[in-house]
This record gives C-alpha cells, sequence and structure tokens, in this order.
C-alpha cells in the first residue's frame, strides 16, 4: 500500500489542486500541489482553538465561512493576519503529525475542493514530514512510552517531592485532568494544540507526576534515568499567537523556527 507521504509527494509534483479525504482521519488540501490546510479527527481544528480561547464563537465563525470566508475573518475579526496564520500552522502541523502515519486507509482525492482557511499560506510537503519526524523523536526523547498519550492523564494526588515547577501547559492540564480526559480530549477542552499538550503530558510523566495507569503500567522511571532522563522542565512564558507576518514560505520557516522554541519551553 502506498505511503500517504509518498502519494502526497506525487500531488505535489502534479501541481494538483484539491482535497485528500484519508477515511475518516482527516483531509489534506492542496493548491498547484503545495499544502495549503490539513484537518484531522484527532487533533483541535482551527476553528475549534479560535473558539475555545474566545475569541470567535463557532457559530460566529460558521457565518464567516459561508460568507466571506478567510478574507473577512481576517477584515472582521479579531485576529490580524499573523495570528491567523500562527494559528493556521499549529493545526496543520498538528493535523499533519497524526495524518502523516495513517496507514491501511484509502485516501481519495477531490480535484478542485477547498478548505476555507487555505489558500492564504502553502506548506511543503517534505518540510511537514521532516517536522513529523522531528516531533516524534522530541516526545520519545522526553518519555519513552507513547501509551501516554492515548491513557487518561491522571496525576499523583500527593507531590512525590517538596515541591514542582510545571510549565503554564502543564499547569492547564493537570487543573483539567479529571482522570478520564486523554491528552487530546484535553487539548480540546483547554484550546491548545494537541502536540504541546502531549509534551506537557510526557513531561509530566518522566517527572514522575502522573499516576500508573491501569492495567499496563507505565516504564519503570529507574530505568529511564538510566538512559538519562531529561531535567525538570523550569516554566514558560505564555505563548503568544505570533507576529504579523505574510504568507511568504520565509515566513512560514521563521514561524516553525518559533513554534520550535515555544514548544521546547512549554
Amino acid at each position: 500500500m502506498t505511503r500517504l507521504d509518498t502519494l502526497l509527494a506525487g500531488l505535489a509534483r502534479e501541481r494538483s489542486t484539491g482535497a485528500l479525504r484519508v477515511g475518516r482521519s482527516g483531509t489534506i488540501f492542496l493548491a498547484d500541489g503545495r499544502v495549503t490546510y490539513m484537518e484531522c479527527a484527532q487533533a483541535p481544528s482551527v476553528e475549534r482553538l479560535l473558539a475555545a480561547r474566545g475569541l470567535m464563537s463557532e457559530a460566529a465563525l460558521r457565518r464567516l465561512r459561508d460568507d466571506g470566508g478567510c478574507a473577512r475573518l481576517i477584515e472582521e475579526g479579531p485576529l490580524t493576519a499573523g495570528e491567523l496564520q500562527y494559528a493556521v500552522l499549529g493545526g496543520v502541523l498538528d493535523a499533519a503529525f497524526f495524518l502523516l502515519p495513517v496507514s491501511g486507509a484509502r485516501p481519495k482525492f477531490r480535484p478542485g475542493e477547498r478548505h476555507w482557511l487555505g489558500g492564504q499560506w502553502f506548506f511543503d510537503v517534505s518540510g511537514l514530514v521532516r517536522e513529523c519526524a522531528r516531533r516524534r523523536a522530541q516526545l520519545a526523547q522526553i518519555w519513552p512510552s507513547a501509551e501516554v498519550d492515548t491513557l487518561p492523564v491522571r496525576p499523583l494526588a500527593r507531590l512525590p517531592g517538596h515541591g514542582v515547577t510545571l510549565s503554564r501547559v502543564q499547569w492547564e492540564v493537570v487543573v483539567r485532568a479529571d482522570h478520564k480526559a486523554t491528552p487530546l480530549e484535553l487539548a480540546k477542552q483547554i484550546g491548545r494544540p494537541a502536540y504541546p499538550v502531549l509534551l506537557a503530558v510526557r513531561r509530566l510523566a518522566a517527572s514522575g507526576l502522573l499516576a500508573e495507569p491501569e492495567p499496563a503500567g507505565l516504564p519503570k522511571r529507574g530505568q529511564h534515568e538510566a538512559a538519562g532522563r531529561p531535567p525538570h522542565d523550569p516554566g514558560a512564558a505564555p505563548q503568544p499567537l505570533g507576529p504579523p507576518v505574510t504568507g511568504d514560505p520565509t515566513d512560514l520557516a521563521l514561524l516553525m523556527r518559533l513554534k520550535k522554541a515555544l514548544e521546547e519551553l512549554s
């Protein structure tokens, strides 16, 4: 079966325009062979993130989607073009992280179909693949077991020491954790992209602040420490939506470096 990234590379060479639907997992939108937008069932959409942050109601976003689209959102909404670009960047990278490893689905390409937020900024397929690989490697370095990504987040009832330092995202995760919601469910609740929440949860696990799940246990702390556990997260500054920039590829590369730096602080 053809890998999804290989299929996307072929569509890029053919300068295809349309939507590649990956079963129920999500959709990848392209224009002239470049990715303009990606949405994934596992990660919060840009619309959901904007609504969760209180910037716009979902009803208002639906009205703009049906009448004027992205241009009207920038003109009448509370976001600058740069802020919306940063939000779209986060949504696309989130969706790519979950969609590109997908296998077993039969993608279907629909020529000419566009997303209402797409067409303003473009993403190189090979760049998205490299960024997904970097993110997976970063998660594995922080905590080697992907088990915590899908299990309910269960913070310890008592601290293992006299005190801890939590980042802003970690604090939001701990406050919202009800021992039932998974990291992806928490991301949708707190209005953050999924990947920063996965980072926060893995760092909580690495710090020994999560209770062992049932029935399977987390990797033994001694084993992880012997492999060289990373230092405890010292905390992070609030995450801005980013500066007003254009759709130039240079700006997108700058934003991706900015997001990487913010994620390492989170």
